[in-house]
């Protein structure tokens, strides 16, 4: 949910009484709200077109499909409400990922390899957020340098060739079971791990953005930055901070891809897979101007795509039509969200 905060005459951001505020907490509120409206109209289409949507077997399978997007989609909400925006995702997803792997083969324990995977995200992280902040850079351009950047970074550590993991190029066979569990182990032999670790994700993104003093900081940085500076709010260090927490995510998700199919190259691993993650982002809710979104619209978007992905392939069409579909949403979403913005300001 959106904490709502109110200018002072003096510049201070103070939460909103709720009286004041109630108009843009019930247009939020819509904003899910419709969201979750979509998703149930599309789910009861698909109940009622296709055989096999509604069985226990196909929406786990779909569970399984949108955690990595969604654990990468929960960091971006924290860059998309600080008013940034991160396209090294897909490029951070790939050298965490990659980068665990090869420690792993090369005879590792398996915390200290996931550390330092985790680690090479947050220090993307930190590098885009120092760019964006005092390096004075638009975090486009910034993140799209870092985009090639890191993906360069990938293959020169893999020397352009594919990183498999498995008993033949050296991974310790106590340490392969491990790794594998998390991205192919099933909780009660039933929910897939990667879905459990979505929801985890989720969780305390949603605690932290919605429930401590960092997350009001966020969306009062994104809704107003002068604002947020005259309020004693160092602006510099909650967009670092967000950044941090994007490219933590991003190599968790990179982490439990390599985990659920062990074998990944770095000039395809990834690729184009931020834009999906902001369409995601976008399609819940949140506002690229900055200042709204949440962490349960960023899981209804979420949920639209893989349920718009899933029920596609259910019906048979081809993969060429899936795109121009998906992108027409996403074309939709940012228009309703740019509509959106205008109507707030008049």
């Amino acid at each position: 949910m959106t904490l709502p905060v109110d200018v002072q005459r003096d510049g201070a951001v103070r939460p909103a009484r709720l009286g004041g505020m109630s108009m843009v907490a019930r247009r939020l509120g819509a904003r899910e709200t419709g969201v979750f409206l979509a998703l149930m109209v599309m789910c009861a289409f698909l109940a009622f077109t296709t055989d096999s949507f509604l069985t226990t077997t196909n929406i786990l399978n779909v569970g399984r499909q949108i955690s990595l997007l969604g654990i990468m989609a929960v960091g971006m909400t924290f860059v998309l409400i600080s008013g940034e925006i991160d396209l090294s995702v897909g490029s951070t997803y790939a050298l965490g990922g990659l980068g665990t792997g090869m420690l792993i083969i090369s005879g590792w324990p398996l915390l200290p390899a996931l550390g330092v995977g985790l680690l090479l995200g947050m220090g993307v992280g930190l590098v885009a957020g120092l760019l964006s902040t005092y390096g004075r850079l638009p975090s486009l351009i910034a993140t799209l340098g870092l985009m090639s950047v890191i993906r360069g970074t990938a293959l020169l550590m893999t020397d352009g060739q594919p990183v498999t993991v498995n008993l033949r190029n050296g991974a310790d066979p106590a340490v392969l079971e491990r790794f594998l569990a998390l991205g192919q182990g099933r909780v009660f032999d039933l929910v897939p791990m990667q879905l459990v670790f979505f929801i985890g994700v989720a969780l305390v993104g949603w605690v932290l953005l919605a429930r401590t003093g960092f997350g009001f900081r966020v969306y009062a940085v994104g809704g107003s930055p002068k604002a947020a500076r005259v309020s004693g709010i160092h602006v510099e260090t909650v967009k670092i901070a967000a950044f941090i927490i994007m490219g933590f995510l991003a190599a968790l998700a990179g982490i439990l891809s390599m985990a659920f199919l062990p074998s990944g190259q770095a000039g395809r691993t990834g690729l184009g897979l931020e834009l999906d993650v902001i369409a995601a982002v976008v399609v819940g809710g949140a506002s690229l101007a900055g200042g709204s979104g949440s962490i349960l619209g960023t899981v209804l978007g979420v949920l639209i795509i893989g349920v718009l992905r899933n029920g596609l392939v259910l019906s048979g069409v081809s993969p060429f039509t899936q795109e121009v579909m998906i992108g027409l949403v996403i074309i939709v979403a940012v228009a309703i969200d740019r509509w959106s913005v205008r109507a707030s300001r008049n």
